[in-house]
Order: C-alpha cells, then structure tokens, then sequence
C-alpha cells in the first residue's frame, strides 16, 4: 500500500492520487508526487480541514489538545484558537507544541533544583524555547453557497522560510474546480520520502456523479518552479534524486473512465428497532464488487517531461521530442474492488466486520505487452509474470465494542524470485475509529504508519 491509500478510499474513487494525512505539516497534509498517467484527484478539496477538525475535536469531543507523532520530533499537541470576524470569514489560529522535546531538553539538563519554585523556574526557561512551538494562521472565506476561499501561513521555528498556500473551490452542478498554490509545496514520493517544491500550482476539474453505473472525466493542469529538495525530517535517506514529475515545468493531465458497481448479495433481514446504527453507511450487511475501466494521458513540458522509465520501458503509449523538452504519455487502466460486510453496526458488540480487497492494474498497456509477448508465461519462475501483476490492497474492519473499531489496511506485494517469502504485506496501517453516532456517519480516526512511524488523530466525514 502506497501512503496514498491512506484515507482508506477502496470503492471507485481511491484510484487517482490522493492527498495524506501527516504530522509533518500543521495543516496535517501532504501531496503525493504526481503519478504517470494519473492525474491528481478532486476528492482531495471535500475533506474537512486540520482547523476546522481541530474546531470540532475541541468543542464537541472536549479535547483539551490534539496529539500526534512524528519523528525527529516525538510526540506534539495542538490547540485551536478561532477569531470569527463574521459569518462568512473565520480566521484559524493552530499552535503546535512539541512535548516529548521538551521533556528530553528537561531530563538532559543539567540543573537539579530542589525547591518548587527553583522547578517552575527551570521548566519556564525550557518553555521558552522557540524550537519548542510552531504556529499556522489559516483564514476561510464562504463567498458563497457554492465557493469557499482559504489562505494559509504556517511558521516554524526549524525552517528558514513558512509555508504558504491558497486554495480556491467551486462546486458545480455536476462539477468540482479546485485551484491551489502552495509555496513551498509538500510532496511525499510513494518510498515514504519528503520532498519541497519552491512553488506549485495546480487547477483540477472533475466531474461528479454517485451512479453505480456511470461514465466520468477528470481534467488538470500542474506547473511546478524551482529545484525539489528533499525535507530534512525525511524518514529514508537512501535515494535522494528527486521524482521526475517534480522538476519544475507544466503538465497537462486528463482521464476518461466508466464505473459499474453491482451488488452480489444484500441483506433484507430487518434491522433492530429504535436503535441507530453507529455509522448509517456501514449499517447494512452485502457482498459487492466495482471496477473501473478507462484512459489517462499526460502532456508535459519543462524539466518534467523527463518522466520516469521502468525496465522494460515507459508504462504506456511515450513520446518525447527531441528538439523541445516535451512529451506525451498515455495509457489505460481498471482498478477492481471486492467488499464484504457482516453485521449492521447497531449492538454493543461484534456487531461489523467489514472486508475490502481491491486490485490495481495502473498501466494497461504494460499488461498486455507482457501477457501477449513472453511465453511459458503461467511459470513462475519466468520473470515475466512479475512485471503484470496487480498492485492489492487488503483492508480488514472489526467492532470492538460500542462505536470503537480496529482497522487495518495493507498494500500485498508479491515477490516470486523469493519463494521462501512470496507475498508479505510491507505496509500496514492500523487505525482505531470511533463512531460519532450523531452525525450519521462520520468517526474520530487514530492511526500509525509504522513504516514513517507517524501518528495522527482526525476527523473523516462520509467516508466509508
């Protein structure tokens, strides 16, 4: 599983490339570098913001502060101050305090006071450390019914220059538009790697539809300037080249797909009387599958069009101009998911569980020259069969008790030339959710990427 997959989008949507959920940032996200074809995905726009989740964690959970994890820091609280200066303008005050590095600066100091108020006075010389805090200002603007505008300014004390960005969103009839700038941009490569783009700026439009069955466009432009430098609290040193599709240029994506969802079985048995499910999304119990079958091209010019290459050549229909930097990738794909669901999510225990299986086939092109140019291809030991297989993700969800639940999701990967260890899953999440019955359907999430060893509490709405 791609750090990508961590919002546990696994039905129709989860394909294109999402934004993450990270500490690393007081805005709690992170880009993922653009992939080839696909274009980045307007899903990304709907998600409630780290403010405004910070604004319901504080009034409505009571939570004094928000925790989260990362390393070099440890662990770190955030609190949310809100400055309403009118119905429609709301500024966001987010500070950030790194608790397990002051508790390291106190432990290795070498004062040893004895009286209480010798202790006060130490532990207020430590608190005055400005490496200590981190502070994002975040303003929203609803311009409308339909648009909503957000600047934000996030300082910290370990970086030379803050991060900036400005989001603008507009939601059609059947349509999103997104336009965002962030200086610098913060992007995560698929090895869990950092990287920071001086300036980027991406427009996307996309069509919008709930149809099981139904046909749908994604249309983007991303223009990136300046040299990719990988951030310094990376996790994995070992490959410091920045991504091709990072380095500054323009590039223009598009995507064309069709959608059928068919349900194999539903439940008709009646649910408990005068009792609402915990999530009413996850209420009634089936077996289904979906898939989606389409194209996506991609137009760059710049740096970027130097686009990344695989061993057996470029994932699709490439060409590159000689004359000018420029080129043109193109190829198709069909992502297959499979979900099976026990329980109605009403008693007090086990009442859900919840299994997903999804299978991606990211270039269609690369699959079929494999299958229809090798032979002796069903051998296992024939390298060939390794270069078309999918890519899987497994996600497994269990009632505890109440509204409480444990998930886990996880990317297979299959290796055939280890035939002591052919499949291992070398990227779970684990994740605790709790059910805010009130709402619907929506859950406080509490989940560690022990790969990037991050930790981060949030809030999803109609996610399922």
């Amino acid at each position: 599983m791609t750090t990508r997959k961590l919002r546990w989008v696994m039905n129709g949507g989860g394909f294109w490339d999402l934004d993450i959920s990270t500490p690393q940032t007081l805005d709690g996200l992170a880009c993922p570098v653009p992939g080839d074809p696909l274009p980045l995905s307007l899903s990304r726009g709907t998600r409630l913001s780290r403010p405004r989740q910070s604004q319901f964690m504080h009034r409505f959970m009571n939570a004094p502060f928000i925790p989260s994890y990362a390393k070099p820091y440890g662990l770190s609280l955030h609190r949310l101050l809100i400055l309403p200066f009118s119905d429609n303008w709301l500024v966001f005050l987010l500070g950030q305090f790194h608790l397990q590095r002051f508790v390291s600066s106190v432990k290795s100091s070498k004062e040893k006071p004895k009286e209480l108020s010798s202790w006060l006075k130490t532990f207020g010389r430590h608190l005055q450390q400005k490496s200590l805090y981190a502070l994002g200002i975040s303003s929203e603007f609803q311009l409308g019914v339909d648009d909503t505008l957000h600047f934000g300014l996030d300082a910290y004390e370990d970086t030379e220059k803050p991060r900036g960005k400005a989001v603008f969103h507009h939601k059609f009839p059947d349509h999103d538009l997104k336009v965002e700038a962030v200086y610098p941009g913060h992007f995560v490569d698929t090895t869990s790697n950092y990287w920071d783009v001086p300036f980027s700026v991406a427009v996307d439009l996309a069509s919008v539809t709930t149809s099981d069955s139904s046909t749908a466009y994604h249309l983007s432009a991303h223009y990136t300037s300046g040299s990719p430098k990988q951030f310094e609290n990376i996790q994995n040193q070992n490959d410091r080249v920045p991504p091709p599709t990072l380095l500054p240029g323009l590039a223009f994506k598009s995507v064309f797909s069709y959608r059928k969802k068919v349900d194999i079985w539903r439940s008709e048995a009646k649910k408990l009387k005068l009792v609402q499910p915990y999530d009413i999304f996850l209420s009634n119990p089936h077996v289904s599958a979906s898939g989606i079958i389409g194209a996506a091209a991609t137009t760059a010019f710049g740096d970027n069009s130097a686009r990344a290459q695989v061993e057996d050549g470029s994932p699709g229909f490439f060409l590159q101009a000689s004359g000018i930097k420029s080129s043109f990738l193109a190829d198709i794909f069909a992502p297959v998911s499979f979900t099976a669901q026990h329980g109605n999510f009403q008693r007090l225990f086990l009442d859900l569980t919840r299994f997903q299986a999804r299978l991606d086939f990211p270039s269609g092109f690369k699959f079929l020259s494999a299958a229809t140019g090798r032979t002796h291809l069903l051998n296992s030991q024939n390298p060939a069969i390794q270069t078309i297989l999918p890519n899987a993700t497994l996600s497994l969800q269990q009632q505890i008790v109440g509204p409480v639940s444990f998930r886990v999701d996880s990317g297979i990967t299959v290796d055939l030339k280890n035939p002591d260890r052919p499949i291992h899953a070398p990227e779970p999440v684990f994740a605790l959710e709790y059910a805010l019955k009130v709402l619907g359907s929506a859950k406080a999430v509490a989940w560690y990427f022990p790969k990037r060893q991050e930790f981060v509490a949030e809030l999803r709405f109609f996610e399922t």
